[in-house]
């Protein structure tokens, strides 16, 4: 998949010609793995992007970093290859000590055109790609530790997938629509129009000091509704399932265990 991001232009047409010579199974008989099963870097992350999800959150006491409400500019943290899932792997709640895993889901931008310093105007003509991604996190220590890497890149704790739908069928990115449910209960549902910060200004703040890369992976924040927003937070325990549906990508489920 990385290599066919680097293709630019001509990677639609190699998908394709993959496509037509892979042998056809139904659905049913394969496994679905996550469209980047390890990356060759750390995926890039958006912290509080989403207005009411801003304010959940420094209502909620977990957020040990900066005190405002809504950030004055992205809020950029990473989380290691490492973490990374597919469709239908268990998230590995057992290893976060403290019982406070909860779910987050994104719309991920995939990077096809890499480069440094790129314009915001330019942005979208970088992106290959969107796919979905559950920015699984342990509440307590994201806290504890004052910052996110630790709380959020534990191993297991990025789901992703089911696939990648390129960006030629999401011209305006704006007008997607994400839903997270929980064991069947509806808890995230909004358009990507709702975003602080959009994709353009995420591509221009990141690649202004660091280069993007093809293949590269733009969390782009969590709407309203992830489990600490409820009194008393609603964390994730083993025997949940986390589905999460963005229309065109298709459906990431998983189990927790």
């Amino acid at each position: 998949m990385a290599e066919c991001c680097a293709l630019g232009e001509g990677a639609l047409d190699r998908l394709t010609n993959m496509a037509n010579a892979a042998p056809k199974l139904p659905l049913t008989g394969v496994t679905l793995h996550a469209p980047f099963p390890r990356p060759a870097r750390n995926v890039f992350c958006v912290g509080k992007n989403y207005h009411e999800h801003a304010k959940e959150f420094a209502n909620s006491g977990f957020d040990g970093s900066a005190k405002e409400i809504v950030p004055e500019a992205p809020v950029i943290f990473t989380k290691p290859p490492s973490a990374v899932i597919g469709p239908g792997d268990t998230i590995p709640a057992y290893l976060d000590p403290t019982h406070s895993v909860d779910y987050e889901g994104e719309l991920t931008v995939v990077i096809g055109k890499g480069g440094r310093g790129i314009a915001r105007d330019d942005a979208l003509a970088h992106v290959f790609g969107y796919t979905i991604i559950n920015d699984v996190t342990s509440r307590q220590l994201q806290h504890k530790h004052r910052q996110w890497v630790i709380g959020k890149g534990i191993d297991g704790f990025c789901p992703m997938g089911p696939a990648v739908m390129t960006a030629d069928e999401a011209p305006d990115p704006r007008t997607l629509h994400l839903r997270t449910w929980v064991n069947g209960e509806l808890r995230q549902d909004v358009t990507l129009a709702d975003l602080i910060f959009d994709i353009p200004t995420l591509i221009s703040t990141i690649s202004a000091y660091i280069t993007l890369e093809p293949g590269d992976l733009i969390a782009t924040g969590t709407p309203v509704g992830v489990g600490l927003g409820f009194k008393p937070p609603k964390f994730l325990n083993k025997g949940d399932v986390v589905r999460i549906e963005v229309g065109g990508i298709g459906v990431l489920e998983n189990p927790v265990g």
